[in-house]
């Protein structure tokens, strides 16, 4: 069973289908700002109607947030990837993927801009001050959040300890194998969903920020039942205090971002931050704990 395991995971979630994957997201986002680039101009020029007002179509930088849209789904892949080898670089990459989303949204934020004196007044350029604020401050916690989760404390494990987390590793594995599926369909079944209705309505430029929303909300509600489950699960392993409240804390944190998407302007904005500096607080606590113990192991 483990070695059949080993083998379909391979062919999914291996180095060389990380690799292949890398490529295929690159080819499909030059070609889709290619071909959303285009449409913008065929809409401009009159070649092509029933876009006019269109948010999608409004200038050359919207095309921006399509490739934007299939990086930040090669994204979720590598969440899924790195799943089994660590929960910390997991998490990390939960983290990406929001500050993403928030970087994807100025695209849109700037193709809506009005430059004026009433800069504090106009919904939009709020919007854009938020993001590009969050985006900063998101990037220097990622940083931090890297730099820490790379600290590593070394420690004596027993035999039957190993066994343990090598059981955990397994667990982890089918986990990871089992959500790609879920998610292929997950991310079909929300896009289609969208296009039908956007479609449906004579009404689309006005539903340029709804895209924000579209899959990832119920993305991140499948990270908190997945996040749960490796917390109950982590239990057969390790019964250590300061491990689940770590666990426990990132699972907040994902609830947190999943909140966020229920939220407009700065409640938005703030829950994102919010979400990320919670999850970094409680790695660095963490690790202090871990660093102490080997401490005292040594002493």
């Amino acid at each position: 069973m483990t070695e059949r395991l080993s083998i379909l995971f391979d062919k999914v979630l291996s180095q060389k289908a990380k690799h292949k994957g890398e490529r295929m997201v690159l080819y499909i986002a030059i070609l889709s700002f290619l071909v959303h680039l285009t449409i913008i101009y065929l809409s401009k020029f009159g070649i092509i109607k029933g876009f006019k007002d269109s948010a999608l179509l409004s200038g050359p930088i919207a095309a921006i947030y399509t490739p934007f849209s299939f990086i930040l789904v090669y994204e979720v892949y590598l969440l899924i990837y790195y799943l089994p080898k660590s929960i910390t670089t997991y998490i990390r990459k939960q983290y990406e993927i929001i500050t993403l989303i928030v970087i994807r949204r100025i695209f849109k934020d700037l193709a809506n801009l009005e430059l004026s004196s009433d800069w504090f007044e106009i919904k939009y350029d709020l919007q854009f001050t938020y993001d590009i604020i969050a985006s900063i401050i998101l990037f220097g916690i990622l940083y931090l959040f890297h730099s820490r989760s790379r600290l590593t404390i070394a420690s004596d494990k027993s035999p039957k300890q190993y066994e343990k987390i090598n059981r955990f590793i397994i667990f982890k594995k089918s986990l990871a194998f089992v959500l790609v599926p879920i998610l292929i369909a997950l991310a079909s079944y929300t896009f289609g969903t969208w296009i039908i209705d956007k479609l449906s309505t004579e009404t689309l430029g006005y539903y340029f920020k709804d895209i924000n929303d579209v899959f990832f909300d119920e993305f991140f509600t499948l990270l908190i039942i997945v996040d749960v489950i490796l917390l109950l699960v982590s239990f057969f392993h390790t019964d250590e205090f300061h491990k689940v409240i770590r666990n426990s804390g990132f699972i907040i944190s994902t609830i947190l971002i999943r909140l966020s998407f229920s939220v407009d302007g700065l409640i938005n904005t703030v829950l994102i931050v919010a979400a990320v500096l919670f999850g970094l607080i409680i790695l660095m606590i963490y690790n202090q704990y871990e660093s102490n113990r080997s401490k005292l192991n040594l002493e």
